[in-house]
């Protein structure tokens, strides 16, 4: 009768144990991702502010996350005889059972900042060419990406904003618009060739199509980028406008380029801005008619807002996106996608989430 009672127990208590890491996997996946996530967000924000007072922007990396589970047990038992009684030939037994158990989880998070070589190579290097073309061939809006992504085209100057600051070239507004049409109509494509000899390249095509528009649209593109009117297909690099008519120049920025392009958006309290405390830019009152929308509309206050997709808090004062401004947040989705390209938030090797759960 006792060894049936301990047998049970231990197997409870086993039980219990063993399952404890089948069980956590589909509750820490999601809570770890989802903290990864926002953190990034945050940490990305955070620098595009500080860009805009005038400081460096600092970046750790989540490159390991360690989390140990562990479960501690306390099994008892007891028999005691009751009376016997010899008429009956019967004798009674009584037991009393007890088990404890004690649940602990102990993560560790190991940061990695970029610094150094990898600070200037993967913040500073502008964005590949054929990084942007996949972008696009993915389905991402073209008047999403270009405007953020691309300082030129085929000598098409995009707007700017930081240091020397200048409107963009209506003829790149409207080469804009006209890529995202031929991206409806399915009448542009991105390939890329990889000679036995030599680096691949990446171009862009323009395949005949049956739709006149799209016919109609695709030439108006070879006509602002100067390109032979007969080519369907033009290779596409990285660098100033040569006059070629079989190739299209993309000069690209990087992602410390972006990120300035946003700062001088950040909507920051007046005063920060005409007392010198803020580089010159948007600031909190209303957006006069003669300026631009922004890409990316980050708002400011000195309370923490009550309905925003991120934010974060800088020098008493509160940065944030919206919730209910869709356009700002696609935009800044789009900035974590880019750096995800270039290899500058969560690295591809990491974060690596090891998970002993034995019991």
């Amino acid at each position: 009768m006792r060894n049936k009672i301990l047998s049970v127990l231990l197997s409870f208590c086993f039980a219990a144990c063993s399952s404890i890491g089948p069980t956590m996997v589909p509750r820490d996946r999601v809570d770890y991702v989802d903290a990864i996530g926002t953190s990034w967000e945050q940490q990305t924000l955070l620098n595009i502010v500080k860009l805009r007072y005038g400081h460096a922007p600092v970046f750790l990396a989540i490159t390991q996350v360690v989390t140990g589970y562990q479960f501690q047990s306390t099994v008892g038992a007891g028999l005691a005889a009751s009376s016997f009684t010899a008429v009956s030939n019967t004798f009674g037994l009584t037991g009393t059972a007890m088990a404890q158990g004690q649940y602990t989880d102990r993560p560790t998070v190991i940061y990695s900042p970029l610094t150094g070589v990898d600070f200037l190579q993967k913040l500073m290097t502008p964005i590949p060419p054929s990084a942007i073309l996949f972008v696009l061939q993915a389905g991402y809006n073209a008047d999403v990406i270009m405007p953020i992504a691309l300082d030129s085209i085929n000598g098409l100057y995009n707007q700017s904003k930081r240091g020397m600051k200048h409107a963009a070239d209506p003829r790149f507004d409207r080469l804009v618009q006209l890529v995202r049409d031929l991206q409806l109509a399915e009448a542009v494509q991105v390939r890329i060739e990889r000679p036995k000899e030599g680096s691949e390249t990446s171009l862009m095509t323009f395949p005949p199509s049956k739709n006149p528009q799209a016919m109609a649209e695709s030439h108006a593109v070879r006509s602002l980028l100067g390109l032979s009117p007969t080519l369907e297909k033009f290779k596409v690099y990285y660098g100033g406008y040569s006059g070629r008519d079989d190739e299209i120049a993309m000069m690209t920025r990087s992602m410390l380029q972006i990120m300035l392009e946003l700062a001088a958006a950040v909507r920051v309290p007046q005063a920060d801005a005409s007392e010198g405390r803020a580089a010159p830019g948007q600031v909190e009152e209303r957006v006069s008619e003669t300026q631009s929308v922004p890409a990316v509309n980050i708002l400011s206050g000195s309370t923490a807002p009550s309905n925003a997709s991120v934010a974060v808090q800088y020098d008493r004062q509160w940065f944030w996106i919206a919730d209910t401004d869709f356009r700002s947040k696609a935009m800044f989705g789009t900035v974590m996608l880019l750096f995800s390209i270039s290899d500058i938030g969560e690295k591809g090797n990491g974060p690596i989430v090891t998970v002993p759960a034995n019991g």
